[in-house]
């Protein structure tokens, strides 16, 4: 099992001052968070990603994933590539981060990046059920 689905945190979110619901205290991870549950790792995943939408403006899968995925520590066109592939939607597209048809494509398409293997679509699902937007 890789690392991400292992801490239960399929998106490989780092360790961070920034605390989401359900995120084990004290992570045993030096370098990436853990959740109780991978439900909770999607959690965070969308909530993650519709912060970047409404504090920064970033509202395209170019925008999103440049960020998330950034050119020092990542393919990050191969990433956007990859992603938009299995999504069909288009890199520069204006997304709705809150749309629930729309981000379910794109966060199991990042945790198969993330993670070499298909997500369970039934964790996402229950993943983004978990938001408060």
């Amino acid at each position: 099992m890789s690392r991400g689905l292992d801490n239960c945190n399929p998106g490989n979110i780092r360790r961070s001052r920034v605390r989401y619901k359900g995120e084990k205290h004290p992570s045993t991870d030096a370098s990436f968070k853990q959740f109780e549950s991978v439900e909770w790792g999607y959690r965070a995943m969308f909530v993650l990603l519709d912060t970047y939408n409404q504090r920064y403006g970033l509202n395209t899968l170019r925008g999103i994933i440049s960020r998330y995925a950034p050119p020092e520590e990542n393919h990050t066109a191969i990433y956007i590539d990859f992603v938009s592939s299995l999504t069909g939607i288009d890199p520069d597209e204006v997304i709705d981060t809150r749309q629930r048809k729309t981000m379910i494509p794109i966060v199991a398409a990042m945790s198969k990046m993330e993670n070499g293997q298909n997500a369970r679509l039934r964790d996402v699902e229950a993943g983004f059920s978990l938001t408060e937007f």
